[in-house]
């Protein structure tokens, strides 16, 4: 782990004195933003606990009205500083940071961050995802709710980040994390993980991304590795119809069986291809739509507790009507459709997951 740092600063170091520094006259900036994001969902299951399937995250509360994310964040940028602190509150937090120290639960966004040279930023601190498309803010989405690609993956990270812009086509990221969607270190585990980012613009109206992930999510005396590639492309065909493609790949080592370390050098993994597009009739009224597939037959992100695993198919359909710029109204629906019966309705088994879920979600 000492090289990826000394790695690291050379490059910085390099990239620093490589290049000559420019003297901005842009001033320094305090800005204040807000959102929240209401919802009432209807799972036809019925769940007495009010709880949807445990590996959806967002908008996961039956049968009650209730906050998926609300936060209020302040914003300081200058030539060669910024920062960002975000406050939060909702079922969101609830579920997604339930493992997390009480006095972190609610930090959406704490970070800060340094211009070493003038296309390279150093930032530190809690940060969103480098991995996936869909991020924790329902109105930046295709969809109302996140595919199961989205769900299982990281929405935040803590570490360090090194960010450079090359041209106006790409950008490339380098991180150090504490780990897998997690703040503080889980107990038993002194590792880091690390992660790229290299996102491609060959034209103002495609992005091309690639994310990668490689850490050990399990105590020292268990350590497995775990290698995860992200891959999505975006497509803004015309004004009114965007379309995007995910792709999800994922190994973890085998569990060691015995002193003679038989499963080293086997692997699980999973895969989930995500295709979404949407479609805007008018500046108020649009239309969303989602098709996947989930593949982790030996549960190693979700586990089913059957046979075959989780294999599950998902669609979802949804209206937007934004009657106001900063204000937008979702209702959608959505079937999962597994291979095995891994959900409950009335205390039977059942291979399908049917929901409704609404949102008004308002930002300044």
């Amino acid at each position: 782990m000492k090289s990826i740092y000394i790695f690291l600063f050379i490059i910085t170091s390099q990239l620093t004195y490589a290049q000559t520094d420019t003297v901005s006259t842009a001033p320094d900036k305090v800005t204040f933003s807000g959102f929240a994001d209401v919802y009432y969902a209807y799972d036809f299951n019925k769940p007495q606990s009010h709880e949807r399937p445990g590996f959806l995250y967002n908008h996961n509360r039956h049968n009650e009205f209730n906050v998926n994310l609300a936060f209020l964040k302040a914003a300081y940028t200058s030539d060669r500083v910024r920062g960002n602190l975000a406050i939060m509150a909702g079922t969101y937090a609830q579920y997604n940071l339930a493992a997390e120290q009480d006095v972190l639960k609610n930090i959406f966004e704490a970070n800060a961050g340094m211009r070493l040279a003038p296309k390279l930023w150093l930032d530190a601190g809690i940060f969103a995802s480098h991995i996936g498309l869909e991020s924790a803010i329902s109105k930046d989405n295709y969809t109302l709710t996140r595919s199961l690609a989205a769900e299982n993956t990281p929405y935040y990270e803590s570490g360090a980040k090194l960010t450079y812009e090359a041209g106006r086509q790409w950008v490339f990221t380098g991180l150090v994390l504490n780990g897998w969607q997690n703040i503080r270190e889980p107990e038993g585990n002194s590792s880091k993980a690390i992660g790229t980012q290299i996102q491609f613009k060959p034209t103002d109206k495609i992005l091309l991304n690639s994310s990668t992930f490689i850490g050990n999510e399990k105590p020292d005396s268990v350590k497995q590795q775990r290698y995860f590639h992200d891959f999505y492309a975006t497509f803004q065909i015309s004004n009114q119809l965007k379309l995007a493609a995910i792709f999800d790949i994922g190994a973890e080592q085998r569990a060691n069986t015995g002193s003679d370390n038989t499963n080293r050098d086997k692997y699980n993994t999973w895969f989930n291809p995500t295709l979404l597009v949407h479609y805007n009739f008018t500046d108020q009224v649009g239309l969303g739509a989602r098709a996947e597939y989930y593949h982790d037959p030996n549960g190693v992100i979700i586990s089913s507790g059957t046979p075959n695993g989780f294999k599950t198919m998902g669609y979802s359909l949804n209206l937007d009507y934004a009657p106001t710029s900063n204000v937008l109204m979702r209702v959608e629906g959505r079937v999962l459709d597994s291979q095995d019966a891994i959900f409950t309705r009335n205390s039977q088994a059942e291979d399908k997951s049917s929901a409704i879920t609404t949102s008004i979600a308002i930002s300044f």
